[in-house]
């Protein structure tokens, strides 16, 4: 299928939108309309990137607070990355993997440094991980891709193991995607890092990543090899925010119009220090946290049936803020390098911002009202892709995701938590069940609850 770049990002229509200067009327129809759950165009989403005064601000933050929770509730997904490798045939101006970078520590590591790096992320808790690898396929082909997937389910430690796998790792062919669906991944996660064409070819100067049309076109070819679930995102602080974001949605957009189903998830990273990179020292276009907070608030109402991944990018006291404006997801006792969960003996990525344990970003999440949630059900019982989206996009997925998380949490709470994370999250299971509208389902859900205390796992609705 012959794709056509430039009505999949139609920059010159994105430069005069992000210019717009909204009245105050039209803020508020936008945010009333953001209120119904329907969604917003690219032109609505530029009208709210356009807020500048505190008052109006508020109301955006307000409104992407009741959206989340309308259709997520108040559940945080947690997971964690798991680096393979920092090899790298790419040459990102911005990131300490790239081809250029002298002073890197490179290492790949073999199936069973795999398989050690995977049993202290499941000795955590977490049942989740993304897997993440530099883009040299010479180094980290579908073959090992293939073993170590395999690798990882196969293992299991007391009652924990890594439930479902979601993948970063670099664009593929239509063929090699066809093959990467075999593998029972979750989702496949691949950035544009910047959609101005430009900025683009600046921070891009060689590899295959250089070329922006097969960049763009990655979520094409793996809808057409038959993948379920993509993820999207951009580096923001690499050009205008605004267009980073509007270019995102324009993209959204034509997945969901053209395969009937839009990206799964959106992450949404910031351009951190990384080593050998002078760019990510000096941000071209700094985001500040308000703006961030707009970008997240924004994309919530833009695309409320997407999940927003927040990393430990971010310091920990701004994660807390930034949850409230519709976070979904976040990661958490992360590590940026190959080996870096059991060994310090690889140069990372970027620079982590919050560099709390599992436990006590469970705590706090706990005692600050939110659920949580380690839950894969969706994946176990086929509600992906477009099935996910039929009920993610009128706000019904939370009747399956609330009880879900629950369990889930409770797991944690039985095999991995502290004793105080334990008082927390037990208080905080008590609450979001009295939440629960439906007395039957709260009964069953009790039962449930009692066979996870007896030594049940991976029980879900």
């Amino acid at each position: 299928m012959k794709i056509n770049i430039n009505n999949i990002i139609p920059e010159e229509k994105i430069n005069d939108l992000k210019e717009l200067k909204p009245s105050r009327e039209k803020i508020n129809d936008v945010l009333n309309k953001a209120l119904t759950l329907q969604g917003l165009s690219m032109e609505e989403a530029a009208v709210l990137l356009n807020i500048e005064d505190d008052e109006t601000l508020n109301q955006l933050f307000k409104a992407a607070k009741t959206v989340k929770e309308k259709i997520y509730g108040k559940r945080i997904v947690l997971f964690s990355p798991l680096y393979v490798s920092n090899y790298c045939t790419n040459n990102c101006l911005y990131c300490a993997f790239r081809q250029a970078n002298k002073d890197i520590k490179r290492r790949k590591l073999n199936v069973d440094e795999v398989i050690e790096e995977a049993r202290s992320i499941i000795n955590m808790g977490h049942k989740r991980i993304l897997l993440v690898a530099g883009e040299d396929m010479t180094q980290v082909n579908l073959d090992y891709i293939e073993e170590i997937i395999r690798k990882i389910y196969e293992l299991k430690i007391m009652k924990g193991e890594v439930r479902r796998i979601n993948i970063n790792i670099a664009p593929l062919s239509i063929e090699d995607f066809k093959r990467l669906k075999t593998f029972n991944i979750g989702t496949y996660q691949s950035f544009q890092e910047t959609y101005n064409h430009e900025t683009y070819k600046a921070m891009h100067p060689s590899g295959l990543k250089a070329n922006y049309e097969y960049r763009v076109e990655t979520m094409d070819r793996a809808f057409q090899a038959g993948l379920n679930d993509v993820g999207v995102g951009v580096l923001y602080g690499l050009t205008d925010y605004r267009f980073e974001v509007l270019a995102q949605l324009a993209h959204a957009e034509y997945l969901d119009k053209t395969y009937g189903t839009g990206p799964h998830t959106i992450s949404m990273p910031r351009i951190e220090p990384a080593k050998g990179s002078e760019i990510a020292d000096q941000p071209p276009h700094a985001v500040s946290d308000i703006e961030f907070k707009k970008i997240v608030a924004v994309l919530r109402l833009a695309v409320p049936y997407t999940g927003l991944i927040l990393t430990t990018r971010e310091r920990a006291e701004f994660r807390k803020e930034v949850l409230e404006l519709g976070v979904s997801q976040m990661s958490a006792g992360s590590k940026t390098n190959p080996g870096g969960y059991h060994e310090e003996d690889s140069t990372e990525q970027f620079q982590i911002g919050d560099h709390r344990g599992l436990d006590e970003v469970i705590r706090e999440l706990s005692e600050t009202g939110y659920l949580p949630s380690f839950c894969t059900s969706c994946y176990r019982l086929g509600r992906v892709g477009k099935d996910f989206m039929d009920y993610a996009k009128p706000g019904l997925i939370q009747k399956f995701c609330q009880p879900n998380a629950i369990l889930t949490f409770k797991e944690y709470l039985e095999d991995y938590a502290s004793e105080e994370t334990q008082i927390a999250g037990q208080k905080c299971i008590e609450q979001h069940i009295a939440e629960i509208p439906d007395e039957r389902v709260k009964e069953k859900l009790n039962r449930q609850l009692e066979k996870v205390h007896n030594g049940e796992r991976d029980i879900y609705i």
